[in-house]
C-alpha cells in the first residue's frame, strides 16, 4: 500500500522541527506540541526500531518497553515498506557512540 502524500499545510511542523537548535530545544518543543502520551508513544515506538535493528526478537523487545506485539509489528514494517530514514538515524546514532 503507497504511503499518502503529505498535505500541503502539514509541511509547516517539518519546517519548524529543522529549525530547533538542540536537543533541550527540541524536547521542549515537543512537550509544547504533544501531550505526555504522545511524547511517550514516540519514544516507545523509536525504542522499539532501535532494538529492532539490534536484532532483539519481539518477546525482548516487549519485555523491555511493554510495547504490543502490534506496534512491534507496525514498527518493524518501517524497516520493510518505510522510507528508510529510520534505518539511517540509527546508523548516525550509532556513529556518535
Amino acid at each position: 500500500m503507497a504511503r499518502r502524500e503529505k498535505r500541503p499545510h502539514s509541511t509547516e511542523l517539518y519546517d519548524a522541527i529543522v529549525t530547533l537548535k538542540d536537543k533541550d530545544e527540541c524536547f521542549k518543543f515537543f512537550k509544547d506540541v504533544c501531550s505526555e502520551s504522545e511524547l511517550l508513544a514516540m519514544e516507545q515506538r523509536f525504542n522499539v526500531a532501535k532494538m529492532l535493528d539490534e536484532g532483539k526478537t519481539y518477546l525482548e523487545i516487549q519485555d523491555a518497553t511493554n510495547a504490543s506485539t502490534a506496534t512491534i509489528s507496525r514498527v518493524g514494517r518501517t524497516f520493510t515498506d518505510g522510507t528508510g530514514v529510520i534505518g539511517q538515524v540509527l546508523n548516525r546514532l550509532g556513529e556518535k557512540a
